[in-house]
């Protein structure tokens, strides 16, 4: 009997639901929140109304796009955490009221478990996915995190920030720079047409696998200064060259920590998840790097690198085959590592 997931993604600013049946995607339905932009960043209350108002269009649009009855649903999957608390409230909810008029049983899921997993998403029966177990460089505006996957159930942490993440080293520079928010594909863009060697930006020295990129902002707002201010000037004539030198050193950066964690374990498959991954430096010094070392690289299609409802469902359907359900009781969480 076909195992049909229905998953509910709402941790941040994007409200999005998928239906996943034995394993194969069937629908990923995305519906972003502009309201952001002209205030530099998420605002959280703004961010839990549009919840409320686009979960229920967003949920019978992935159905419809499935070509299923929501009474062929197996279970629901729902992001219960980390993530905005008003937000997760929505999804979870949502969730809750719809399983028990389905009867049918509801599984969290941890939204960083979601973007680990993201890579046995499949299209058709013959796409390939990793074997167990592999290095997984998880890298998004919150979290950066170097995690040993043995099992879809079983992920150790080996490395992770101790300060800012790299999608927030990416964020914040971007917003000193005058560039919108989010700012993480700006850079992307503007590094295509610069420099990266023009300028050079302090690495820290942190010891074991854990990365810290707080050094590196304040780093790059001294080059930025004349005196104590910001110089406008000096951005717009170095904008693509200052982008390009940030983004390598980030990439850097991560790629040192990454190196010693391939070496310390001896595994020979290398997976990155999280909105980062989808930077293109990023994506091809991952690339290049594997292939140099030898590795097989597994590196996620873009639209699953940003928060989506598929990797929340394929995380779910892994939970379905291990029985492994939650109560009504269950409660989200702002917080938590995997």
């Amino acid at each position: 009997m076909s195992i049909t997931i229905l998953g509910i993604e709402s941790s941040c600013d994007d409200t999005s639901a998928a239906v996943i049946r034995d394993g194969i995607l069937l629908s990923n339905v995305i519906a972003s929140q502009k309201v952001h932009e002209e205030y530099g960043g998420v605002v959280p209350e703004l961010a839990s109304r549009a919840h409320q108002q686009n979960i229920v269009p967003v949920v019978d649009t992935a159905l419809k796009r499935a070509g299923i009855d929501k009474h062929q649903l197996s279970a629901i999957a729902f992001t219960r955490g980390p993530g905005l608390l008003g937000s997760l409230l929505v999804g979870t909810s949502f969730a809750k009221g719809l399983s028990l008029g389905l009867d049918v049983p509801i599984i969290d899921v941890n939204h960083l478990h979601g973007h680990v997993l993201s890579h046995y998403i499949k299209h058709t029966e013959d796409d390939n996915v990793p074997e167990f177990p592999y290095i997984c460089l998880l890298i998004s505006g919150g979290n950066s995190q170097i995690i040993l996957v043995k099992s879809p159930s079983d992920m150790e942490v080996l490395g992770q920030t101790i300060d800012d993440a790299a999608g927030e080293a990416f964020d914040k520079c971007a917003k000193v720079m005058g560039l919108p928010y989010p700012g993480g594909p700006h850079i992307d863009r503007l590094a295509a047409e610069g420099d990266c060697r023009k300028f050079r930006f302090a690495r820290p020295r942190i010891p074991g696998l854990n990365y810290s990129f707080s050094g590196l902002k304040t780093s790059f707002l001294y080059t930025l200064r004349d005196n104590i201010k910001i110089d406008p000037e000096f951005i717009e004539h170095n904008k693509a060259d200052l982008a390009a030198s940030l983004q390598y050193t980030i990439i850097a950066i991560l790629l040192d920590k990454l190196s010693k964690a391939v070496e310390q374990t001896g595994v020979k498959t290398v997976a990155i998840g999280g909105g980062v991954s989808a930077n293109s430096g990023v994506r091809a010094a991952i690339a290049d790097y594997c292939a140099k070392e030898h590795l097989k690289a597994f590196i996620p299609e873009r639209s699953f690198t940003t928060d989506n409802a598929a990797m929340v469902a394929i995380a779910g359907y892994f939970k379905y085959l291990d029985n492994s359900f939650c109560d009504y009781d269950a409660a989200p969480y702002a917080r938590v590592t995997v």
